[in-house]
């Protein structure tokens, strides 16, 4: 944002600043011009009047020598009978060829001709009987220009000023609207991260404090929210303890067998989830963060033990280097104890299976791939319950909730081993969503 906003800034008044400077920079070589072809007229015609009363050589050349092209030799009066006037030791001032003379002759007024180095103005002085001179006055191409490359460096020297000062006003603003932006963003993140507590101080322009605010507003509504849950379920646990202890003595009461133990078993197995549930309830917000690469280093030799057991080849692939992951190392390896789980479960003794440690740009993967019949219905094992082959759907909701938890997802696949690949997609930062065309928008609403 802070670079659109210089680069705009930038185009903008580079834009406005050749508006005004090339016309400007015209109108400066113009007027210099003029005021050059100005001077040589006044001084041709002042020798206009001397012409008229005398054409004395002698007279003629103070006359000429008495202007300030004539003192610089520039000046020269060509006469009637093709005299030049003044003649001097290192030869006549002429630069202007016949026919330019002849030319000034039939028009009658001033006009300029190109010569070497400059151009001349050519005045033409009516005499009498039908006579005419000429007064040649040349002027330099430097004097056409004088002061011109001063005038259009200062002109570039104050055009870029102001796109400087432009940018860097640009710039300043562009830097107190990232600073909001970026608080606003590690705010989200570390609330998303698990810190219920942080909060965001509004600044910036009137847009980022508005989102600043409903940020804190939907922070304290979430903490609220989680405060209820959490006072509900400790509060539905602890009341589960009473029917929990009655349950219990009539376990014990009925002796001895099988069904006695499955039912003992089956209490036992309640208390332990509830007591999980409570302590889960009073756990700190802060959801915590583990090395995925550690976590599948361990599990996988957890289960290598049974898999060598039952002929199994087991491999672990890309857990060689750390892999933070914004998720508690005890929910990581439940859910990959619940897709290891599945493979011993639902795959006859010898399948081989692989665990595949991928790490990205903003997302980490976890694969695991067996080479098993399969599961024929994708979707339907993504629902709990409908999982198929005798299972509850449990293992793989465990996986789908660790992921999505970091903003990921689940996705199920036919494995390079022939058969089911579980893929686990852990975000392990914030990425911004891909950007939509306008038509694609646009065709979408036409079509609601």
């Amino acid at each position: 944002m802070r670079r659109t906003l210089v680069l705009v800034s930038l185009a903008v008044t580079s834009m406005v600043a050749l508006a005004f400077l090339i016309p400007l920079a015209l109108t400066v070589r113009e007027i210099a011009r003029d005021r050059a072809l100005t001077t040589a007229e006044r001084q041709a015609s002042a020798l206009g009047p001397v012409l008229v009363v005398t054409e004395d050589p002698a007279a003629l050349e103070r006359a000429v020598a008495s202007t300030q092209a004539g003192a610089a030799r520039r000046m020269a009066v060509h006469m009637p009978d093709g005299t030049v006037v003044p003649k001097q030791p290192g030869g006549e001032v002429v630069r202007v060829r016949p026919e330019q003379l002849a030319e000034a002759g039939r028009r009658g007024r001033w006009h300029t001709a190109r010569v070497p180095d400059g151009w001349a103005l050519l005045q033409p002085v009516a005499l009498d009987a039908g006579r005419t001179a000429v007064v040649e006055v040349f002027i330099p191409d430097e004097e056409l220009t004088r002061g011109v490359w001063q005038a259009w460096g200062v002109m570039t020297a104050v055009a870029a000023a102001l796109v400087a000062g432009s940018v860097a006003v640009a710039d300043r603003l562009g830097a107190r609207m990232i600073r909001s932006t970026r608080r606003l963003a590690e705010a989200a993140s570390a609330f998303g991260a698990g810190d219920l507590s942080v909060r965001i101080e509004p600044d910036g322009p009137p847009e980022l404090v508005e989102a600043s605010m409903a940020f804190n507003a939907m922070a304290d509504h979430v903490v609220q929210l989680l405060a209820a849950e959490r006072e509900m379920a400790a509060d539905l646990s602890h009341r589960l303890r009473t029917p929990l202890a009655a349950l219990r003595l009539n376990a014990e009461a009925l002796g001895e067998g099988p069904v006695a133990d499955q039912t003992r078993e089956a209490v036992d197995r309640i208390e332990r989830e509830v007591d999980q549930i409570i302590r889960t309830v009073r756990r700190p917000s802060r959801r915590g963060s583990c090395d995925a690469a550690k976590v599948l280093r361990e599990r996988v030799e957890f289960w290598s033990v049974l898999a060598e057991d039952e002929g199994r080849s087991c491999e672990l692939i890309g857990a060689d280097r750390p892999a933070p992951l914004p998720l508690p190392a005890a929910e990581l390896a439940a859910a990959v104890d619940a897709l290891l789980g599945n493979i011993f479960r639902h795959t006859p003794e010898g399948t081989d299976f692989a665990v595949t440690l991928h790490v990205g740009e903003g997302i980490t993967g976890i694969l695991v791939a067996d080479a098993g019949p399969g599961i024929a219905d994708p979707e339907a094992a993504l629902k709990r319950g409908q999982s198929g082959g005798g299972s509850t759907g449990l293992g793989l909701d465990i996986a789908r909730r660790a992921a999505e938890s970091t903003g990921g997802y689940l996705r199920i696949h036919r494995s390079v081993l022939g058969g089911a690949q579980i893929q686990m997609w852990f975000r392990t930062k914030w990425l911004p969503p891909p950007r939509r065309s306008r038509r694609l928008v646009r065709r979408r609403h036409s079509r609601t």
